[in-house]
C-alpha cells in the first residue's frame, strides 16, 4: 500500500477531529456541513479500499456499529462511588458541609479556611472513559459501583467524547469520569423532528441521554444528539507530573481536548460555597442543560486521603441540592383559561406537589395537539415540571399507571363549544394549534388587548389611551367594548389615577379627533383575527363601505387581492358573532365615520402597478395618510428608488432619494401634483362620509 494513503488517512483523521472539537465542544464551527461530509467521505472510502488504514480512533468509529445481543459487564479498577446529598436547599446545607471537613481534618476556628472546588451536578448519565496510551478503549456505565455496563460502541458515537488525548505523552492509563447528558436545545430538536415524523418522542433531557447510551444498536445511540463533561477521575497509570488538586486536575483534562464545564470556581471555605450555590441557582434557567444541583469538593488530592470514605462515600465532596424541578402528581381535572388573545388554554387542576420550590396545583397543557400528542386524562399520573419563573406543565403521562378504568380523552372544542367566558362561538382554524373565541370585541378576558388595539397608532390612533389607562379602565368597570371608550367624559378621565384636567382633556380631544377616520383604519382596529393592516386596506379597497363588507360571504373575501381560505373564514367568524356586530353599531351611532366608495371589484385601481418612493415632508399629509391613499388606489410603497420607480413624492427637506430619483429620470410629483394622480378620471367614484 502506497505510504501516501496512510499520509492521507492520518491527516483526514487530524483535521475531521479539530472540526469536531470546534464544532461539538467550542460551539464554535469552522467549515460549512457541506465541507466536512466531503472530508468524511473521503476517510470512509479511503478505509474501505484499504481496511488495514482503519485505527480504533478513526472519526468514522462514530456512526455506530452492528446491534448488540447486549451488554457486557466491566469490573471498574477503582469504584464508581456516589456522594453524599445534601438535601437542605438553604445556606446552612454548604455552612454543614464545611463544619464537617473541618471536623474531620481536626482544624480549629483559628484555622484557615479549607481550599474547596465547587462544580455543577449535571442531571444525565454517570460514565467512566477508560484511555490507553492515549486512546479510548473502553466507556461504561456506573452500575452498582463496583460492576457497570460497556457501553463503548455507543459513546464513540459522541463527537465531544475524543477518541484520542491531544497530548504528545499520555498516561499509560487514564480513566475519566463525566456525565453523558442532554442540552436542551437539541433535546427539543429531536423531539421536533420526532414528531414530524410521526415517531415516539423523549420524555425529558435526562432520560434522553440514558436511553440512548443503553441502546442496543449503536446507530440507533448516534442519532441521539448527546454531550459529555468529565468532572473527575478513575484509574491512573503513568501520568508523569499528574496534578495535585481537583481543579488543577480538570484544566489538565481539559487542554488534552477533553469537554470540561466552564461553570466551576474555587474558593476558601463556606463563604465561597454559597456565593457559587446562590450565582447558580439565580442562573439555572439560563442554562443550556439541565442541573439538579452543584457539587463541592476539598480541591487539594492529600486532604482527600486524608478525609477518606464513609460508607462507601467520600468524606471530601457533596452534593448540595436546588428544589427539584420535576415530580409526579396526579390530574384532578382539565378546564381552560382564555387569554388576551382570545385563545382557550387548557389547564390541568393537580393534586398538590412541590415541585420547582414551590406547591403547584395547575400546569399548562399549552394546545390540543400537546393534549393528544402526551395523551393527557384525568386521574392519570403525569411528571410535572416547573424551572423557575417558568409556568408549570405537563410534560409525560404514566402509562403504566393509569387507572383501569381509562377516562375518556380531553377535546376542547366538544367540552367548550363556546367560550366560557363571554358565551360566542369557539373555533380552531386550519393550520393554527389554538382554539380560540371568536368574540374579540365582547369577550372580557380579550377586553384589554382589543381596547389596546383598537386605540393604537395605526388603528384609531387615540394617542394617551395606553396600557396603564386601558387597565384602570376596564378594572373599575368604566369600558367594556370599545364602544364605551366615546361615551367617557373630561370628568370621569380626569378622576382616574395620574390623570390630570388637563391630560384628560387632551386624551378627550383625541378620542374626539378618532371618529373622523379611514375604512382600512376602522377593519384593522377591529382586530378580527389574521387581518393586519395590508389586508385591512384591501378589504376597504374591495367592498369600499362596511355594510358590503359586513355581508360577503367566504367566497366573496376570496375574490379580494392576498385574501385566502384561513382570513376569509376569520373574517366571517367574526361577523357572525352577535355581539361583535352590537359593538361595530354603537361605534357608528357614537359617530365613528370613514369616507366611503363603490369599491374597486371591477377595476384594478388607479394605481395599479405603479411603485411610488416617498420622501421628505409634505405640506398637509402624513406620509403614513399618503401611503393609505397610494395603496387604496392599487398602488405599491416602496422604500428605496430604483429603475422600476414610476413616481417620486416629493417634500421639504427630501434627501438622497430624490436626487436619485433625478439621476435616474423618474418623474418627480409634489402632494399637489399627487393628489392630482390620485383623483379617478372616470367620474364613477363617489364618495361620502358615512354617519
Amino acid at each position: 500500500m502506497p505510504s501516501g494513503f496512510l499520509a492521507r488517512a492520518a491527516a483526514l483523521r487530524r483535521e475531521i477531529e479539530r472540526h469536531n472539537y470546534a464544532y461539538y465542544v467550542l460551539d464554535a464551527p469552522t467549515i460549512p456541513d457541506a465541507e466536512y461530509d466531503r472530508l468524511f467521505r473521503e476517510l470512509q472510502a479511503l478505509e474501505a479500499e484499504h481496511p488495514e488504514l482503519a485505527t480504533p480512533d478513526s472519526p468514522t468509529r462514530r456512526v455506530g456499529g452492528k446491534p448488540l445481543g447486549g451488554f457486557a459487564s466491566v469490573r471498574h479498577a477503582v469504584p464508581m462511588l456516589s456522594i453524599r446529598t445534601e438535601t437542605d436547599t438553604e445556606a446552612s446545607g454548604a455552612q454543614a458541609f464545611d463544619a464537617r471537613v473541618r471536623k474531620e481534618l481536626g482544624l480549629a476556628d483559628s484555622d484557615p479556611p479549607v481550599d474547596y472546588a465547587a462544580e455543577l451536578k449535571f442531571d444525565g448519565l454517570a460514565i467512566n472513559l477508560r484511555y490507553e496510551q492515549g486512546v479510548l478503549v473502553q466507556a461504561a456505565t456506573r452500575g452498582d459501583g463496583e460492576t457497570g455496563e460497556d457501553v463503548t460502541q455507543n459513546v464513540r458515537t459522541i463527537h465531544a467524547i475524543p477518541l484520542h488525548l491531544k497530548t504528545g505523552s499520555p498516561p499509560a492509563v487514564l480513566e475519566v469520569r463525566g456525565e453523558v447528558f442532554m442540552r436542551r436545545d437539541d433535546f427539543e430538536r429531536y423531539n421536533a423532528k420526532q414528531r414530524e415524523a410521526g415517531k415516539p418522542t423523549l420524555v425529558n433531557p435526562r432520560n434522553g441521554a440514558a436511553g440512548s447510551i443503553r441502546q442496543l444498536d449503536p446507530k440507533l445511540a448516534a442519532q441521539r444528539p448527546l454531550s459529555f463533561f468529565a468532572y473527575g477521575l478513575g484509574e491512573v497509570q503513568g501520568w508523569k507530573q499528574a496534578p495535585l488538586t481537583h481543579s488543577a486536575t480538570l484544566d489538565a483534562l481539559e487542554k488534552m481536548e477533553i469537554p470540561v464545564c466552564g461553570e466551576r470556581v474555587t474558593g476558601q471555605g463556606a463563604a465561597a460555597l454559597i456565593a457559587f450555590h446562590d450565582d447558580i441557582a439565580a442562573r439555572r434557567d439560563q442554562l443550556p442543560f439541565d442541573i439538579d444541583g452543584v457539587v463541592y469538593k476539598v480541591n487539594r488530592f492529600d486532604l482527600q486521603r486524608e478525609l477518606g470514605f464513609v460508607t462507601r462515600e467520600p468524606r471530601w465532596a457533596v452534593a448540595h441540592k436546588y428544589p427539584a424541578q420535576e415530580q409526579m402528581t396526579t390530574v384532578l381535572g382539565i378546564e381552560v383559561q382564555v387569554g388576551r388573545t382570545g385563545a382557550l388554554t387548557p389547564v390541568a387542576r393537580l393534586a398538590p406537589v412541590f415541585v420547582g420550590g414551590v406547591t403547584v396545583t395547575n400546569a399548562t397543557l399549552h394546545n390540543q395537539d400537546e393534549i393528544d400528542r402526551k395523551d393527557v386524562r384525568v386521574g392519570d399520573t403525569v411528571i410535572v415540571r416547573r424551572a423557575g419563573d417558568v409556568i408549570p406543565e405537563v410534560v409525560a403521562v404514566m402509562l403504566d399507571r393509569r387507572p383501569t378504568s381509562e377516562p375518556s380523552r380531553f377535546n376542547i372544542l366538544q367540552r367548550y363549544p363556546v367560550c366560557p367566558e363571554c358565551g360566542s362561538h369557539v373555533v380552531r382554524l386550519e393550520g393554527e394549534a389554538a382554539a380560540r373565541c371568536t368574540g374579540g370585541l365582547y369577550c372580557p378576558a380579550q377586553r384589554k388587548q382589543a381596547l389596546l388595539h383598537f386605540a393604537g397608532r395605526r388603528a384609531m390612533d387615540i394617542e394617551g389611551l395606553g396600557d396603564k389607562l386601558v387597565d384602570q379602565l376596564v378594572d373599575l368597570g368604566l369600558v367594556h367594548t370599545p364602544a364605551d371608550v366615546y361615551g367617557l367624559s373630561q370628568e370621569t378621565l380626569a378622576s382616574l389615577e395620574r390623570m390630570a384636567e388637563k391630560s384628560a382633556a387632551n386624551l378627550r380631544a383625541a378620542i374626539e379627533a378618532s371618529k373622523a377616520t379611514t375604512l382600512a383604519r376602522f377593519i384593522f382596529a377591529l382586530g378580527i383575527r389574521n387581518v393586519g393592516e395590508a389586508t385591512a386596506r384591501d378589504l376597504a379597497l374591495y367592498f369600499g363601505s362596511l355594510d358590503k363588507l359586513l355581508a360577503a360571504t367566504e367566497t366573496d373575501l376570496l375574490a379580494v387581492r392576498d385574501v385566502g381560505p384561513i382570513v376569509a373564514q376569520s373574517i366571517v367568524q367574526f361577523f357572525a358573532e352577535p355581539h361583535n356586530i352590537e359593538v361595530v353599531k354603537r361605534l357608528r351611532d357614537a359617530g365613528v365615520r370613514w369616507l366611503e366608495s363603490t369599491g374597486v371589484q371591477q377595476s384594478a385601481g388607479i394605481l395599479a402597478g405603479k411603485t411610488l418612493v416617498l420622501t421628505g415632508t409634505l405640506p398637509t399629509l402624513t406620509r403614513d395618510a399618503a401611503k393609505e391613499m397610494i395603496e387604496a388606489a392599487g398602488g405599491k410603497v416602496a422604500g428605496s428608488v430604483s429603475k422600476k420607480t414610476d413616481y417620486v413624492v416629493a417634500g421639504e427637506e427630501a434627501g438622497s432619494k430624490l436626487a436619485k430619483a433625478q439621476e435616474l429620470g423618474v418623474t418627480i410629483l409634489d402632494e399637489a401634483g399627487l393628489l392630482a394622480l390620485l383623483e379617478p378620471d372616470d367620474g364613477n367614484a363617489q364618495h361620502r362620509f358615512d354617519f
